[in-house]
């Protein structure tokens, strides 16, 4: 058995999302989080208290410190959520909810 057939992973076309306005290449499977590090970029969330950049820490979806806000709903574990065609990524700024009535 193949490598690529004991993950189920399916080779396909690239696709394009978006991140803070930037269009990013990405490859069928690939988390968000990989999409985003494949581009460079290694923060994507900053803190509640003082602000500070955040982006993958664990990377297995256990720590929290790689949300962000994946078609318009806040507090995604870009980790954990698979890349489709079209999807728009923005920073996530605090808890995620500025903006939004309660």
């Amino acid at each position: 058995m193949k490598p690529t057939e004991l993950v189920g992973a399916a080779f396909g076309q690239p696709f394009t999302i978006t991140f803070d306005g930037r269009r990013l290449d990405a490859l069928p499977g690939q988390s968000i989080a990989a999409v985003l590090w494949s581009a460079g970029i290694l923060s994507w969330r900053t803190t509640r208290g003082g602000g500070r950049p955040r982006g993958a820490f664990c990377g297995i979806g256990q720590c929290y410190d790689c949300l962000a806000t994946v078609n318009g709903r806040p507090n995604r574990r870009a980790c954990l959520v698979t890349a489709s065609p079209g999807d728009t990524v923005t920073t996530q700024e605090g808890n995620g909810h500025a903006g939004f009535e309660e």
